[in-house]
């Protein structure tokens, strides 16, 4: 069985589990407890503790509790933003997620994907047996875990398929409107009060504005990207790679024009789960100090294994065979 299903702890659905949490850290972090939580016209008061909502972290707080339990929440975030022992921060981290997309006054969609993404994801992090989800498992570590390996391997499945969705129904939703079918919706936008770009970009976007082609173009390129992205399983990797970045160009693009950096902080999350291959693991070459420094210590301990000039791994060798150079990504 492990042999055909990938091992999931790599540190690529750790840099994931780190942007869901960054970005429902800022939203509580730098959103006042007022803000948060008001009253909302026809609905009520915020938090409103009635039904599955009762589970939630604000709901349990008191009434006067509402600051303490925000701030606990970020210093929970910051956890497992860090990559500290994922098992034990995979419910919380779903828990905070789940709490904040139903008890505050002003959830956006970045709340709502971040809060079924780390759900999703606690089924992989709750059999992770690292310290920090951003180091290598050893070789034959996940031999008799088999079947954490498969209830891991499935939640990323689930967030693949879940992204997928999220992508095709974003871009066909829009197709019925005419302003979209047009070309025109993005004139719209981009001179919207509240989502319309800040002031030190108008210079830039007003004439794109003012254009038929550019406003065009603002429009149709969201909705390909989007379809894109929801194909993005059926595609080539290198191609997965190329959609993958005009994905992160997409939301950076939002976060900077509209504001929306927790949005974008959560979709480049699932971005990494969508278009990364299953079971791959990010390998960076250390800076030359950084190995400058390896080497030093090497030379004060000849026993340990020399790094190369290029930043890989030198292993010792077979006794009696030439050493060989190994690369440390899987």
């Amino acid at each position: 069985m492990l042999t055909r299903v990938p091992v999931p702890w790599t540190n690529v659905y750790g840099l994931a589990r780190t942007l869901l949490a960054l970005g429902t850290l800022g939203t509580l972090a730098f959103s006042s407890t007022s803000t948060l939580f008001r009253p909302v016209a026809t609905q009520g008061y915020y938090p409103i503790c009635k039904a599955t909502m009762r589970a939630g972290v604000f709901c349990l707080a008191p009434g006067n509790g509402l600051t303490a339990a925000r701030w606990l929440c970020v210093a929970v975030l910051l956890v497992v933003a860090s990559g500290w022992r994922p098992r034990w921060t995979a419910l919380p981290h779903a828990w905070v997620s789940f709490s904040v997309f139903t008890e505050i006054a002003i959830p956006d969609g970045g709340d709502q994907i971040t809060a079924v993404l780390s759900a999703l994801l606690a089924l992989t992090a709750l059999g992770d047996p690292r310290r920090w989800h951003w180091q290598r498992l050893p070789e034959g570590a996940a031999a008799p875990r088999r079947r954490a390996v498969l209830l891991g391997a499935t939640g990323l499945v689930l967030a693949r398929v879940q992204m997928s969705f999220l992508y095709f129904q974003s871009c066909v939703a829009k197709l019925p409107h005419a302003e979209w079918a047009d070309g025109t919706a993005m004139w719209y936008w981009g001179h919207s009060l509240m989502f319309g770009a800040p002031g030190p970009l108008r210079p830039l976007v007003d004439p794109v504005l003012a254009s038929t082609a550019g406003v065009a173009l603002l429009t149709w390129i969201p909705l390909a990207i989007e379809i894109s992205l929801a194909a993005s399983l059926l595609l080539a990797q290198r191609w997965r790679w190329r959609v993958f970045a005009a994905g992160v160009l997409f939301h950076l693009s939002i976060a900077v024009m509209m504001g929306l950096w927790s949005f974008a902080l959560a979709m480049i999350g699932g971005l990494v789960i969508l278009c990364f291959p299953l079971g791959s693991h990010l390998d960076v070459t250390p800076p030359r100090a950084v190995r400058r420094m390896l080497r030093r210590n090497t030379d004060a301990h000849p026993d340990l294994p020399a790094p190369a000039a290029d930043g890989r791994e030198r292993r010792p060798s077979p006794a009696g065979s030439a050493p060989t150079l190994h690369r440390t990504s899987s």
